[in-house]
């Protein structure tokens, strides 16, 4: 696997963070952004050699049980339990156990599958993980894409984790990935899982990590970019390893052509469909209040201390830093971030009523709810044609406009028409 060959150095901070925690045998809740990197740490965490004797510990025997959610096909609880003892079987196998502890563990998974039962497919992986307690390997469980389980989740999930952990006497460890914290993604779960599992924020890779990720992609595929070109990839993807990636496949696609300073790359990279949908991937992950605070900051105002608490996410996840001034992480979403904002501003002006649409918008909500005659509609918005009259064409049109641009605006009211009567603005239908 190519993350093995990573020197030992590589993301060491976080290396030596989570190394720590699963060393003190507590249990991790890893979160970061959308395809910030957390899979390619985790391969690099999981298959070094040298990560156990770095990292966690010189003398003990610890073995990684990765559990990637993405393999489940079916999203419920029955699956995961299953899919969690096939992964606790298939690291077995791989160990150095014994051969007849290998074979008891395989006896347990072949049971399960023959009585599909929950409650013994949860007994047999905790007889599982004590029969590698017992043989003095301390596991810990990585399940990768945690909150994918998060549309069914019950409050017997973690009740169970924690069973597990007590039947071992806390030598087993669980580590959750997750872009959202646990309490956020499981609020039903928050007092419990607050003692349950500490989080852990992991943000955008340094330079330096970016460059290694960058050497091993190089070597294996053959790459080739001048160090200019590198230096203003680096710049432009912000330590987001997906960026990264996606980068290194369009300037291959366009090595015919002189990319080298940072301009010409962000503005390559920006063409590319591919990389527009995951800065959306990225955007439309985020709360209200958290776009909010991006667009303040692409636009060089003060978040203020309120409103930088209810977007604290955008800080601990490393989508802003802040070094004096506050800036977004990468320029490639800044500018992502930026023409957001011009397509709002767009938006905003198109919707912006005119004279007499708003004449008709404000009479018909001082009638809210009530029936609002097309002679009354006259009267207000046509003063000056009361003589001559207005065509029905003109009034129907003005309400037509009306309703688009209320859309647009995502304004909370509709109009809806009364036949033979006129029209009323009522609030929209949750």
């Amino acid at each position: 696997m190519l993350e093995a060959t990573y020197p030992i150095t590589f993301q060491q901070k976080e290396a030596e963070k989570l190394g720590e925690y699963l060393r003190q045998r507590q249990c991790v809740n890893l979160v970061g952004m959308k395809r910030v990197g957390i899979s390619n740490f985790l391969r690099f965490f999981l298959r070094h050699e040298d990560i156990i004797p770095t990292y966690i510990s010189k003398t003990e025997k610890h073995l990684f049980i990765p559990v990637d959610l993405n393999d489940l096909v079916e999203q419920e609880i029955y699956p995961f339990w299953t899919l969690t003892l096939k992964r606790v079987l298939d690291a077995t196998e791989n160990s150095g156990l014994a051969p007849e502890v290998k074979q008891k563990i395989s006896d347990l998974f072949d049971k399960s599958i023959q009585f599909q039962d929950l409650f013994l497919v949860i007994d047999n992986i905790r007889q599982a993980l004590n029969l590698l307690v017992d043989n003095g390997i301390l596991p810990t469980i990585f399940f990768l894409r945690f909150d994918r389980l998060k549309d069914t989740f019950n409050p017997s999930l973690f009740d169970n984790f924690e069973g597990l952990r007590e039947a071992s006497h806390s030598n087993v460890s669980f580590v959750f990935t997750s872009y959202r914290s646990l309490g956020s993604a499981f609020p039903e779960a928050r007092s419990s899982l607050s003692v349950f599992a500490q989080t852990m924020y992991f943000k955008p890779a340094s330079k330096e990590d970016i460059k290694i990720v960058y050497d091993a992609y190089r070597h294996r595929y053959n790459l080739s970019l001048e160090p200019e070109t590198e230096k203003s990839l680096f710049a432009v993807v912000g330590g987001y390893m997906q960026y990264l990636q996606l980068g290194l496949i369009r300037l291959d696609e366009l090595k015919r052509k002189s990319l080298k300073t940072e301009t010409d790359i962000l503005q390559a990279m920006l063409d590319d469909e591919r990389i527009i949908l995951q800065s959306e991937e990225l955007w439309e992950s985020l709360t209200i209040d958290e776009k909010r605070a991006l667009l303040q900051i692409a636009n060089k105002q003060k978040v203020d201390s309120e409103n930088k608490e209810k977007a604290r996410y955008l800080w601990d996840t490393g989508f802003v830093e802040e070094n004096g001034t506050i800036e977004i992480f990468s320029p490639l979403f800044g500018a992502y971030v930026q023409e957001i904002e011009h397509e709002e501003q767009r938006k905003r002006k198109s919707a912006h009523l005119t004279r007499k649409e708003n004449l008709l918008f404000t009479l018909l909500k001082e009638q809210l709810g009530e029936i609002c005659e097309r002679e009354k509609i006259i009267e207000i918005v046509w003063p000056e044609s009361q003589e001559f009259g207005v065509s029905d064409w003109a009034i129907d049109r003005l309400i037509a406009r009306v309703r688009v641009k209320l859309r647009e605006q995502e304004n909370p009211y509709e109009i809806q028409t009364v036949r033979t009567r006129g029209y009323k603005l009522t609030p929209l239908k949750q």
